[in-house]
């Protein structure tokens, strides 16, 4: 069988014209050279070379072999290039889940965008999910990156968290509420609002922390009459429904109509990546560049 290095030397001696002058650019001694293509020669049952007295000239069937030679040497070194940058975590596509509460703005976007630069040989498949169900996909492989805010109830055999950054929580209401134009809100001053996320007990972010932090002012969030986890809640929170406790990062997504008043106390929230403790090159860098060490 046809050796790569055979159709290397082949190519070689066709480019440099002579046995002589290829022996001397591979670095072998001319007899060994002679001895490859002579078995390539009888492997493929045809002669490539005429040897004549001043140099070697390709027959019609070496002319013929030239190119396609070329061809698969040129392939077989991009396909080498390929698995190097593969396995160098310079190349592939990556799926990345985040959670609503976790928009992809300010100090986000800029590291993905400054990753993506970098790296212009990786693909970001982007979509929103909920924090456990990501947690459960990556657990089960079927997802690499996922962002999401602590705390987490159920941890996942295999599944490493990274806290990224913590950023203020803030109050959000309609501009029409009574608080919409307050300096600083008391915690214990929303005893009597509605809130439009109320966290599940089998669940964790920001509902469970925000459900967290009105327990330590000494009272449990009243549920609005319409409720939701997802981003909706901007959208109940302008139409009067009800008021919120979000991070400071969703005031670049929110309409105009829904203001944002900062907590008297210093209540944050966690951003956190989670990925497979046994996860690749791929996603290790894509980690790093995320500000995980």
């Amino acid at each position: 069988m046809t050796s790569t290095r055979q159709l290397r030397y082949f190519v070689e001696i066709a480019e440099c014209g002579s046995f002589s002058a290829a022996a001397e650019r591979l670095y072998i001694a001319q007899s060994a050279l002679s001895r490859q293509i002579k078995e390539l020669e009888t492997q493929l049952g045809t002669a490539l070379f005429e040897r004549t007295a001043r140099q070697p000239r390709l027959t019609a069937a070496g002319q013929a072999f030239l190119g396609r030679a070329r061809r698969l040497l040129t392939d077989l070194d991009k396909a080498e290039q390929l698995v190097r940058e593969v396995g160098q975590g310079l190349r592939g596509s990556l799926r990345l889940n985040h959670s609503s509460t976790v928009p992809l703005t300010g100090r986000l976007l800029e590291r993905l965008g400054g990753y993506l630069y970098a790296n212009p040989g990786v693909a970001l498949e982007i979509a929103q999910q909920s924090s456990e169900a990501q947690l459960q996909d990556i657990a089960e492989g079927r997802l690499e990156i996922g962002l999401l805010r602590l705390p987490v109830l159920r941890q996942h055999e295999g599944v490493s968290l990274h806290e990224l950054f913590t950023e203020p929580l803030l109050l959000a209401v309609a501009a029409d509420h009574r608080l919409s134009s307050a300096r600083s809100v008391r915690l214990e001053q929303l005893r009597e609002e509605r809130f439009i996320s109320i966290p599940h007990r089998q669940r964790g972010g920001l509902s469970y922390l925000s459900a967290s932090l009105c327990m330590n002012a000494g009272f449990f969030p009243q549920a609005a009459q319409v409720v939701s986890r997802k981003t909706t809640q901007l959208q109940l929170i302008q139409a009067g429904f009800g008021v919120a406790l979000l991070p400071q990062s969703m005031r670049e997504i929110a309409p105009a109509s829904v203001c944002f008043v900062p907590l008297a106390e210093a209540c944050e929230s966690t951003v956190a990546l989670a990925c497979r403790q046994d996860a690749g090159e791929l996603v290790r860098q894509f980690a790093a560049s995320m500000g995980v060490e």
